[in-house]
């Protein structure tokens, strides 16, 4: 694995940027996976927190988004809230997220998923060579990646991605809706007639 440092730091103010509010996102349609996209190695295995064995194979047929991340990572730490929620969202369909922390201690991680509310898998990518060959090259962090359910390598992701659009690349690779969301606004609207 590299040094970030450079590219965390663009990332993180990238991030800050996008979080404030000051930069307007695109809201443009989020195309499904394209039919010449890389195979991913679904045969990786890795250890979670508690030294379990978890292989990538047990996610075949599920959209999984793989997320290379670490507890000292700032934009990290923007995108795992977003991550939660969507998880929550659309499990239920299908989806399902895998988060790889590398360049930081395993051991990190039972305290900092519980302080988020991590709802979903962590596993150890730290010194694992052939994960990196596997994705690519990993070049700052947060890096994301869509997967879809035939193991393809949809959507590739450096630094703070919006939460939004995550959901349009999510929902276009489960073949679903984006789901509804009730505002306090609107439920405060209602009145009865």
């Amino acid at each position: 694995m590299r040094t970030f440092a450079p590219s965390l730091a663009i990332a993180f103010a990238v991030g800050a940027v996008l979080a404030s509010g000051s930069f307007v996102h695109a809201q443009a349609p989020a195309a499904a996976c394209d039919k010449d996209a890389k195979k991913l190695n679904m045969k990786l295995t890795m250890k979670n927190a508690h030294g379990k064995p978890v292989s990538l194979s047990s996610y075949a047929g599920k959209v999984l988004l793989v997320d290379f991340w670490a507890t000292w990572c700032g934009p990290c730490k923007v995108e795992i809230p977003g991550f939660v929620k969507l998880y929550d969202r659309y499990r239920a369909q299908g989806f399902e997220i895998v988060g790889l922390i590398t360049e930081d201690p395993i051991s990190n991680v039972p305290a900092f998923a519980k302080e988020y509310g991590m709802n979903y898998t962590v596993l150890d990518a730290n010194d694992r060579e052939d994960v990196e060959t596997a994705f690519g090259s990993i070049t700052g962090l947060p890096t994301s990646f869509l997967i879809s359910r035939d193991g393809r390598i949809c959507k590739a992701h450096l630094g703070y991605t919006p939460n939004d659009e995550f959901e349009r690349e999510i929902t276009a690779l489960l073949g679903v809706p984006s789901a509804p969301r009730t505002t306090p606004a609107a439920s405060a609207d209602r009145t009865p007639h």
